[in-house]
């Protein structure tokens, strides 16, 4: 069984799976974590469902998440998106943990603005070890936020309730995305640490002809090497540097473009594949891109 991945394909599955009973919406659903009970027998088993997932718990609790196992500190938020994979790695007694669980599925926003924004809140695609951490003023706002939008899930007040939902869930995952924000600028001094790692990272992978071996370095690459996701390791990178891993991966390439045309006598064909580029003309567009000049013109202009 545990070899095994079970898939949960809608709100109605789900609770039926954790014994929730029938759902009051079925698009959306909130659960009050000190009322689950994980036992002995739900260790290790994998989950993944077509579902968002929003949670705040205050205490430690054991996830695995993908392939990587976590405990949580108290006052933490994680987020899931559809098609990721958790389990459980302890088992969790009834009123052991305070919180709460919001569930809902891609349909409830497919036809609205949030829908189509859904790419932009990044932190879906965070490891757990990159969850918010929160301060108790930060948990109570987010925590009436979700109350308000269960008193809609419970009362069906009106054929409103659906619009007051998703715009609940949008001004959720806004004050989610602002105290990522304040995450980042208050561990700047940890997050310069790994501008520099990245820095090094890609310094020493040039100096060792990786461009010309194996290609340009993916954000997979650097992430696994300082113990990110990539997701995260390229708003880290956008909020210390302006700039997402890949550009500022781009931006490296076209400085050290810029020395091999001016310092070699390489063809524009010859420096391009020193710098992991199998076709000549997408290094010739990304160099026009950022410079507003082609490889050729650079160089004869210098």
């Amino acid at each position: 069984m545990k070899d095994t991945i079970i898939r949960i394909k809608s709100i109605s599955q789900l609770c039926e799976q954790s014994g929730f009973g029938k759902p009051t919406h079925p698009l959306i659903h909130i659960v009050d974590v000190s009322k689950w009970a994980i036992g002995p027998e739900q260790i290790g088993i994998r989950y993944t469902s077509e579902l968002y997932t929003i949670a705040l718990k205050d205490k430690s609790c054991g996830i695995q998440y993908g392939r990587n196992s976590y405990d949580f500190d108290e006052g933490v938020m994680m987020f899931t998106a559809p098609n990721q994979v958790v389990s459980s790695t302890k088992e969790q007694k009834l009123n052991e943990i305070q919180g709460w669980m919001l569930f809902f599925h891609p349909d409830l926003i497919r036809h609205t603005t949030l829908g189509a924004e859904m790419d932009k809140y990044s932190f879906f695609s965070y490891d757990v070890h990159e969850a918010l951490h929160l301060s108790k003023k930060e948990q109570q706002t987010i925590t009436d936020i979700v109350d308000k939008i269960q008193e809609e899930v419970l009362e069906r007040i009106d054929n409103h309730s659906n619009r007051v939902i998703v715009a609940g869930l949008e001004l959720l995952l806004s004050y989610a995305w602002r105290y990522y924000e304040r995450q980042f600028n208050t561990r700047k001094a940890a997050n310069s640490d790994v501008v520099s790692q990245v820095e090094t990272l890609l310094k020493e992978y040039y100096d060792a002809a990786g461009f010309l071996n194996s290609g340009m370095p993916s954000g997979v690459y650097f992430a696994e090497k300082v113990h990110l996701s990539s997701h995260y390791l390229s708003d880290l990178m956008k909020k210390e540097t302006g700039l997402g891993l890949k550009d500022y991966i781009n931006a490296f390439v076209v400085e050290k473009a810029k020395t091999l045309l001016l310092t070699s006598s390489d063809s524009v064909s010859g420096i391009a594949y020193t710098l992991g580029f199998n076709y000549p003309h997408y290094f010739s567009r990304l160099f026009r891109s950022k410079t507003g000049l082609t490889p050729s013109e650079y160089r004869e202009l210098n």
